[in-house]
């Protein structure tokens, strides 16, 4: 479990790597991409790798704000469990969530799954994602279909716009087994939205799983905000756990 750098479009990208130890290791590489929430490349997220690697996943968190600035640069340095502070923080964070276009974010993508193909020998790998991470999840599975088998997302927010270059578009193309477990009365992702993605993933054969936690609010699993409810965040890690398992074995 460790920091590293990887090669980026337009600079080195800091990127947390976690392994697993050699009892939880298998035969065939399994990886998984995992894409921060909008809060940083902070401890909770290293937190939250070595968790997945001790299931038996290598597996790679990038910077994807590297362009904005260092992780440490673009995480916060208050503890957002105070009253307001992620509140707050969120006017800092969200300039730098609208640098990060479809067309930058695509391209960082390939770069993050080929850096992973490479670190973990894996030919096929899961993208993870929390937050508006699970955004660039579903154009990941979208962009490389024959490479992501799984992706999974986490109280993620504006999957479904009117925009030509929509997240949830990304299942049209996309050949993952996907699941998306969404936050209880998410404004930024009501039931006509799920509808949609339930739609759209019929009419392409995709394989869905959705799902709403009854009584967490977005950003459940980030035991370093006051968003967190540590019930849904432990269901999140078994449900991830067991689609991982049973879908990119």
């Amino acid at each position: 479990m460790t920091l590293i750098t990887i090669a980026g479009q337009d600079g080195p990208v800091e990127a947390w790597l976690a392994r697993p130890d050699g009892a939880a290791g298998t035969a065939e590489p399994r990886a998984v991409l995992l894409f921060m929430d909008a809060l940083g490349l902070r401890p909770r997220i290293h937190e939250m790798a070595d968790r997945i690697a001790g299931w038996g996943y290598v597996v790679l968190a990038p910077n994807v704000f590297y362009r904005s600035g260092t992780a440490d640069e673009t995480s916060p340095r208050n503890d957002l469990r105070q009253p307001g502070a992620r509140e707050a923080f969120f006017g800092e964070a969200a300039p730098r969530m609208d640098a990060l276009t479809s067309e930058l974010s695509r391209a960082d993508t390939a770069n993050y799954i080929a850096a992973l193909q490479e670190l973990s020998g894996a030919s096929s790998v899961a993208v993870n994602g929390y937050c508006m991470g699970v955004r660039l999840a579903l154009r990941a599975a979208g962009d490389h279909p024959d490479v992501v088998r799984v992706a999974t997302g986490f109280h993620g927010g504006a999957l479904v716009t009117d925009a030509a270059d929509s997240p949830h578009l990304s299942l049209r193309s996309a050949r993952a087994a996907v699941m998306l477990r969404h936050g209880d009365d998410d404004p930024s992702m009501p039931p006509a939205a799920m509808a949609e993605i339930d739609r759209i993933s019929r009419v392409a054969g995709v394989e869905l799983s959705q799902d709403v936690y009854a009584g967490a609010p977005h950003g459940y699993s980030m035991s370093d905000t006051s968003m967190y409810d540590e019930a849904a965040a432990e269901r999140h890690f078994g449900e991830l756990r067991r689609w991982l398992d049973t879908r990119l074995t």
